[in-house]
């Protein structure tokens, strides 16, 4: 029903989160594997949740009608059990981090279940979307510190143009089928060329948040050319999915996405690995 290598499209940004933080509080394991199973447990609560709420839909749309729970593979009772078990995992490995990580986590949430309803009534979900999964560096930056640093809000706003922007174009496959059952997306709303100008434009947003990184954390070269392998791998995405061809969406969605999330994370890591030698 979900799969857990979906988390790597926002894990490398939380945990490239973790490592900057480093530099204000030392990371244990300890944090580091909580942090894992938070971010894990609130992937698998929130798309188990979306699952349910979206069970009808998802049986009458012929791309999603072969999910586990529509063919009855799983049952909702089940379903609702995984999504139970999974928040309150959730929970617990927050308050394992800290006691703020604990209170903010019912919050997170919410924000995480509120999502699968905004399909309902606006077009602008996908904003909404890559606004909740844009909580992950800040909360990861608040695993250990224990504070709240504007700095990190950088690399919170290119997860969540990041994740609004590909979610767009992954809309685009569905356009038939919101309007015909009255769901909302920018694809089906506004057409698919205006939805992929509104993707492009998160995207160049997803750039510029990650090169003004690299003066306000004061990086180096290693992570300028990584950025810029990013920002060529983005451009890519956007030239496999036009208005006229949906076909390499799935290849722009699984796996270009996937490497400009690790080659994130490996920018981050490279940069301070080469801080501390030089």
């Amino acid at each position: 029903m979900i799969k857990f290598s979906h988390t790597v499209f926002a894990l490398p940004f939380a945990l490239a989160s973790a490592i900057l933080a480093n530099r204000v509080r030392p990371l244990t394991p300890g944090i580091i594997f909580w942090i894992l199973v938070a971010m894990a447990s609130a992937r698998s609560a929130a798309m188990g949740f979306n699952r349910l709420v979206d069970h009808h839909f998802d049986a009458k749309n012929p791309r999603t009608a072969d999910r586990a729970l529509p063919k009855g593979v799983i049952s909702r009772k089940s379903t609702i059990f995984f999504v139970s078990v999974s928040s309150f995992l959730f929970i617990v490995s927050s308050a394992a981090l800290s006691k703020i990580c604990f209170y903010l986590s019912l919050p997170v949430l919410l924000v995480l279940f509120g999502y699968s309803y905004t399909k309902r009534f606006t077009e602008w979900s996908h904003l909404f979307l890559g606004f909740s999964i844009g909580l992950a560096p800040l909360g990861a930056w608040i695993a250990v510190t224990g504070s709240f640093s504007w700095k990190i809000l950088l690399l919170s706003a290119a997860l969540m143009t990041y994740i609004a922007g590909f979610d767009i174009l992954y809309s685009c496959q569905d356009i038939d089928f919101d309007k015909q059952t009255g769901l909302f997306s920018l694809p089906a709303k506004k057409g698919p060329e205006a939805a992929l100008k509104i993707s492009s434009i998160l995207h160049c947003l997803t750039f510029l948040s990650l090169a003004a990184m690299y003066f306000v954390f004061h990086l180096g070269g290693i992570y300028l050319v990584f950025i810029c392998a990013i920002g060529i791998l983005l451009v890519i995405e956007h030239v496999l999915v036009n208005p006229g061809d949906f076909s390499k969406v799935n290849i722009a969605f699984f796996h270009v996405n996937s490497v400009i999330s690790i080659l994130l994370l490996v920018a981050i890591v490279a940069d301070e690995i080469s801080r501390r030698i030089l």
